[in-house]
């Protein structure tokens, strides 16, 4: 069967269904001829319209299982097909091959497999070669076809088609994101022949999501990933730049409470947060922690929230708020204020890498995955920390391992009395963070203190020893560790060594 449709066709091949309908609706609105494969023929042909099969195109049927079925001739050489080209127009003509203007593929979801915990050989079957090779196409001859990529670019195509016929300028868009598809799909694969999905020798940014600016109004900014896979946003204005840094420090702390906690989060630091028996009391004492900087933070709980803490937390201004949920009570509360940004937690597995930009290269690490527990403190000292002072030195080192080098935390009971974040000498790292307590009128005597690295010289002990400090955590592997532990043991301090290191810079 030969094309012979004067109208313009779509070849339309995708996986995945979701949001196609009303794409369909608006290129058979605008008077296409639509060519599919398998199951999208089908799905089309159960939308009522006409859709003409790729194997009646080519008179070769699907072969090898599925493998081979749009790659032929008549469909790449639609697709490639120079109209402002005689020779070319000469050719089509000759070998009866029709032009194809529009191209829909959504790819196999060869990362969702990947991540399904699925067997090699079906991760290997989905592997994408007529879809990637028709984007390819599509996009290289963009001066005369619209390539859509993937579902997610369904939306826009429809307010192209809606508007009239893609302009040049639309064609190199699609085009330049489908190159984007091309490029983030094939480094996957590399990456996990590799056997690391996550460390391949070239970068991919996935989707590009402009933001209203970067760190400061003058600065462009925008944040490439699925932002989906993450939250569910009930509430509130679009996440900025400044935003999502403080949502990824508060998503990385929280993660490492298993008791209801609460955290307030201020510049990616933690200025309060609490664990206890129940919301409202993890919120009201998160917020004692420094009830001056949550002015305009983010808050993120653990726990669902209810209407009691939402009413207490509705008090005061913050930017996001972020849990695994809320009663209906609790939104209706907390949705009063209209740009109030409300976000559900997902769970979601964090990505085992960090990568920063700098130079002219790009930073790779593994993520500080170690967090210290009860079992890798070795006590250095005379005296034992007692069972509560264990508790709150396995708290204080988590939140220590997610603040700003150089860094001092202090805490008790289950509470952050202060930190000193970010200074240039530790010493200045405490002080800040006792004068910060006694601001706060918190009583220091039987707390605990936590230190991303080690003490050079005795110093630090004895200022924590002299503010009421009985217990301390400390990584060790000074030269000169023995001189903090002699002043622990000459003042009754207790003092354990993790061996590991938490700058976070």
């Amino acid at each position: 069967m030969s094309h012979t449709s004067n109208n313009p066709t779509a070849l339309i091949s995708v996986f995945y269904k979701d949001g196609l309908e009303e794409l369909v609706n608006s290129l058979v609105k605008r008077g296409y001829t639509l060519l599919s494969t398998g199951g999208t023929r089908k799905f089309i042909e159960d939308l009522g319209h006409p859709v003409q099969a790729v194997e009646d195109l080519t008179s070769y049927p699907s072969i090898l299982g599925g493998r081979v079925k749009t790659l032929h001739p008549k469909v790449f050489g639609g697709i490639l097909g120079r109209r402002d080209l005689e020779s070319d127009r000469e050719e089509m003509s000759q070998y009866e091959i029709p032009n194809i203007d529009v191209i829909v593929v959504d790819l196999y979801p060869f990362e969702e497999t990947v991540k399904s915990g699925a067997s090699h050989e079906d991760i290997i079957e989905k592997i994408d070669i007529g879809g990637i090779s028709l984007i390819r196409a599509a996009a290289k001859n963009y001066k005369h076809t619209l390539i859509v990529p993937s579902r997610d670019l369904y939306a826009d195509a429809i307010e192209v088609f809606e508007k009239g016929e893609p302009t040049l300028e639309d064609r190199k868009r699609f085009a330049t994101a489908a190159f984007g598809v091309s490029s983030h799909y094939d480094t996957a694969i590399h990456g996990y022949l590799m056997g690391n999905d996550e460390d391949s020798n070239t970068l991919t940014l996935g989707t590009k999501n402009p933001l209203r600016y970067g760190e400061n109004p003058h600065q462009e900014g925008a944040f490439y990933g699925n932002m989906n896979e993450v939250f569910e946003k009930l509430h509130g204005k679009d996440l900025s730049y400044n935003n999502l840094l403080d949502a990824d420090a508060a998503v990385s702390l929280i993660k490492e409470f298993d008791d209801t906690t609460v955290a307030v989060m201020k510049h990616n630091n933690a200025c309060g947060i609490a664990s206890r028996s129940n919301v409202l009391d993890a919120w009201t004492d998160a917020l004692a922690g420094d009830s001056v900087s949550a002015f305009g933070g983010v808050i993120i709980s653990n726990t669902e929230i209810d209407k009691a803490t939402a009413e207490e937390i509705h008090k005061i201004f913050f930017e996001i708020i972020i849990a695994p949920s809320y009663t209906a009570e609790a939104l209706e509360i907390l949705q009063q204020k209209k740009n109030r940004i409300i976000l559900i937690l997902k769970d979601f597995e964090m990505p085992k890498k960090q990568y920063r930009s700098l130079l002219n290269g790009i930073l790779v690490q593994d993520k500080d995955n170690i967090t210290d527990t009860r079992e890798m403190m070795e006590a250095k000292t005379k005296a034992q920390p007692s069972e509560n002072e264990y508790n709150d030195l396995v708290f204080a080192s988590k939140i220590c391992k997610h603040t700003k080098s150089n860094t001092i935390v202090l805490a008790k009971n289950g509470q952050l009395l202060a930190s000193g974040t970010g200074q240039t000498s530790r010493v200045d790292a405490l002080k800040q963070a006792i004068t910060k307590a006694k601001n706060f009128k918190f009583d220091l005597q039987g707390a605990v203190m936590a230190s991303d690295a080690f003490f050079p010289f005795p110093d630090c002990v004895e200022i924590a020893d002299n503010a009421g400090i009985t217990a301390v955590i400390q990584p060790g592997g000074s030269v000169k560790d023995q001189l903090s532990i002699d002043y622990c043991d000459n003042h009754g301090m207790s003092m354990v060594f993790t061996g590991t290191r938490h700058f976070k810079h």
